[in-house]
Order: C-alpha cells, then structure tokens, then sequence
C-alpha cells in the first residue's frame, strides 16, 4: 500500500495543511475525512492554545524495537540531536514561559549529549520529563545511575509499561523486558520514586496489544497498582492510558493483519468533540531531533510540519507560531477516540 505525502508547494500552502494528509488511500476511503468531523463539530480549523509542553525528541536510537512503535525506532537509527541543536531549542525556551520540557526519543538517555541537556533545561527552571523505556537503565552499567540523576535533577519519569505480566510486556517489546523494566522499577523506586510524599514523580504507560482502544485509565491504574506493589513490592504515581495511533510500525501490523479498516472504523465511532478540544497538539510543540517543527509527535513521524512560516526551532517566533492552524491527518482520530489519547493519558 503506498502513501500519500504531500509536496513541497502543497506544504508551504495553508489551506491543503488544514486538510487531510491521507496516510492510505486505499482502505477505509468512505470514513468521514478527518477535518469533517471537526467542522461538525465546530473545532475547525483546530487552532492552538498556550504552549504548556515543548516536546523535543532527542533521537531515534533505541535500545529497543518495539512492534507499536510510532518512531520506528531502534539501535541502528542513526538520528541523533546535536548540542548545537540542543541548544537552540535552550534560547528559543529562555523566550518563552514554557513549563514543561518532555523528552523523548527513541531513547532520549541515548543521546550523547542528554544529561547536559538536561542540566541546562533545570538551570532555566523548567520542568524536566523523560519518557524512560526502562529497559534503558539496565542495558549497561553506564546507564545504571540513571535514577540517581533523574532524582538529583527532580526529573519526572514516565515509562512504557505495556502490561504488569511478562507475556504481553515482552510480545509486545521484547523476550526479556517485563524483568528488566522491574528491575529498573525497583531502582527508580529505591532513590524515592513513585514513594508518597517524595516529590519523585513516576508515571507509567499502557498501550493495548492488540487492534482495540484501552480500557478506563482508573480501572487499568488500580490493577497496575495492585498487582505489581503484591507480585514485586513496585509503587508509581499515575498510569496513563495512551491509544495506538495508525502510522509506522503499528500501521504496519493494522495493515499486514488486515486490522486497518476496522480499527479506523473503531477509531472513527468513538469520535469525541470533548476529546477533540483537548487535544495535547493545542499545548504543544513538538521539536525533531534536526529542529524542524511539528504540532504533536505523531505528525513529526509523518513528516507533516507545523503550518506558516516558522519550521525549525532556530527560527522560533511564539507569537507567529500561535497564529498557526493545526495540521490534521486520519492518524488524528486516534488521539480524539473514547476519552481521548495524549502523552499524559485520557483528556475528556
């Protein structure tokens, strides 16, 4: 199946940005275009609010491949931040009032440059998150004081969790990951993370296995909780569920497993106005690891910029980036199912 990309003139003009960027043609072609649900639900042209996040995802590389990833990453991605990037994105945060920096990746501890990135994002005053895949902490013993850090440095730690039983955490990621990932729940958990009263915030993320869209995120939470303090001692904050958006690698297991129309179908009936007008890409821009701008991190995957003049974090302009409209594609529906999908789980 062949996707769709739009061209650089296509790009530079507002209008087409506003519309779908069909990621595939040829399935699901009668569900309502993506835009057309906004419209009715008088969200379009889905303008942005505030920035609270800037998102930076600091490089593919990973020590993992795990089979929902959006990033497709893994150990032979060569993406990686430059400090010199790295660094406009410290001017273009000292502009603004941005609370919150959200690191990601691949594994964003695998950038050379992450813990001095890090330390000069804390000397702004920002809050510092990082989207650790856990299995990061135990790979080498260079990684191992991690928790330490992350504890020196007041880090809020959100980690992918798929399941709390080794079977569906390692089908989905990997032989072997569920007993690392405790391991390094215990680590965190030894330095004061996820403990009452510690101010060590650790958070934990739920992706279905499967073709369907999570369960309530309270539900799913006081299971996580009650099973992994009885079965390993191991205590967190919140779980966040997060749904599986169609692109990249878990595109291509809906599409190999002949689960895309259905899903999007899924995706498509569950639409929520509720979930739509709080959407994480109103609060937040996202930043690739050469620069470039995008309204979310899924939309940076596809390669759809953010509209405007404004493309790279050199060029940061707040106020020029606030006047943009939204780009919206198909993979939208994802993030806008049920109770909605962002970063930090649910949002209606």
């Amino acid at each position: 199946m062949k996707s769709l990309k739009a061209t650089g003139n296509q790009l530079a003009d507002p209008a087409f940005q506003l519309t779908v960027l069909s990621r595939d043609e040829t399935e699901a072609q009668h569900l309502p275009r993506f835009h057309e649900k906004l419209r009715g639900a008088g969200l379009f042209p889905l303008v942005p609010v505030a920035p609270s996040v800037l998102q930076i995802n600091v490089g593919k590389m990973c020590n993992q491949v795990c089979k929902h990833c959006h990033v497709d990453a893994g150990p032979d991605r060569k993406e990686i931040m430059t400090r010199e990037t790295m660094q406009l994105c410290l001017d273009a945060l000292a502009q603004t009032d941005i609370p919150t920096v959200d690191l990601t990746g691949g594994a964003p501890e695998m950038n050379p440059d992450f813990r001095w990135f890090v330390e000069e994002i804390s000397k702004l005053g920002r809050k510092v998150l990082v989207r650790c895949n856990l299995t990061i902490i135990v790979a080498n013993k260079k990684y191992h004081d991690l928790p330490e850090f992350f504890r020196r440095h007041g880090v809020e730690v959100v980690s992918s969790l798929p399941f709390y039983s080794a079977a569906k955490t390692d089908s989905q990621r990997g032989d072997g990951v569920f007993e690392d990932s405790i391991r390094a729940l215990k680590m965190l958990n030894a330095v004061g993370y996820g403990q009452e009263g510690s101010g060590l915030v650790l958070n934990l993320v739920y992706n279905p296995a499967g073709a369907f869209l999570p369960g309530p995120q309270k539900g799913l939470q006081d299971q996580f909780k009650r099973v992994l303090l009885k079965d390993h001692g191991i205590v967190f904050n919140e779980l966040y569920a997060i749904t599986n958006i169609p692109v990249s690698r878990y595109l291509d297991y809906l599409i190999e497993s002949g689960n895309y129309a259905g899903y999007m179908e899924k995706l498509v009936g569950a639409f929520n106005p509720v979930a739509a007008a709080g959407v994480m890409c109103r609060n937040t821009i996202s930043v690739g690891w050469d620069g470039s701008l995008y309204d979310c991190d899924f939309n940076q995957m596809l390669e759809l910029p953010v509209a405007g003049p404004v493309r790279h974090i050199r060029d940061f302009d707040a106020a020029v980036l606030a006047r943009r409209g939204v780009v919206v594609n198909q993979h939208c529906y994802g993030c806008t199912a049920g109770a909605g999908s962002s970063c930090g789980g649910t949002v209606a």
